[in-house]
């Protein structure tokens, strides 16, 4: 599958875990280990009465480089899911109409990211992930995927997210906004010079038993760096 539909075949595969729901994984028993049987999900409860609430996400960084990713839309999102994507360095294949998306088009992709509002296609796309075993992403249908989309705010090298669970992607938003307002270029040079530092640290002090010298001396680099963060909240929002 090329850039606008046609054949790519994926370099590599790993194979993601069962995504299960209230499944147990089964652990050998190892004597004095720490490793226990340990339930797939867990809940919170709901932070405001009679709220809807959803087991929290485990947020993750994935290396893309040289894996398939398939974009399903023909929208501005999959145009910024594909340049994001391809900015890891993965081998994007783009499907822009989904009335042409054949089985055989996901056959090695690592995460397939669909943007259409379209509940069939989405529930086809679910029983394909199940048993090819690849990563799934529906945008705004978070039912149907189980990989949902962070708020990124990025500079240099630096690149934090903003998880809200698929439930309240404005407030994702405003954050990422917020920070990335103070995420400025000096910013990105700062930690462009810090990560220069660690490498050369690294190149002088290469000895594992050197690992408390190159700490000491980021955090040595690092003192005067600061983070200050506040929130404001709109006048129909009372605590609870």
């Amino acid at each position: 599958m090329g850039p606008l539909g046609g054949t790519s075949m994926c370099r590599h595969r790993l194979e993601p875990p069962n995504f299960r729901e209230n499944k147990v994984l089964k652990r050998p028993s190892v004597a004095g280990s720490k490793i226990r049987n340990v339930p797939r999900t867990m809940h919170v409860p709901a932070a405001i009465p009679g709220a809807t609430m959803r087991n929290p996400y485990y947020p993750v960084g994935l290396n893309l480089a040289g894996r398939t990713c398939v974009v399903i839309g023909n929208d501005r999102e999959a145009d910024e899911k594909s340049a994001a994507l391809r900015e890891c360095d993965a081998d994007v294949c783009r499907i822009e109409d989904p009335a042409e998306l054949r089985e055989s088009d996901l056959a090695g992709a690592f995460l397939v990211i669909s943007t259409p509002q379209d509940e069939a296609l989405s529930a086809r796309l679910r029983g394909l992930a199940d048993r090819e075993r690849f990563l799934l992403c529906c945008i705004d249908q978070p039912k149907h995927g189980f990989v949902a989309m962070l708020a990124i705010a990025k500079a240099g090298p630096v690149r934090v997210a903003v998880s809200t669970a698929g439930l309240a992607p404005r407030i994702g938003k405003l954050i990422k906004e917020g920070l990335q307002r103070a995420m400025d270029g000096r910013f990105a040079r700062f930690a462009e010079a810090i990560a220069a530092r660690r490498e050369d640290m690294r190149a002088k002090h290469p000895a594992a038993e050197d690992s408390s010298v190159r700490r000491n001396a980021m955090i040595e680099a690092a003192h005067g760096f600061e983070a200050d963060v506040s929130f404001r909240y709109p006048g129909w929002f009372e605590e609870r």
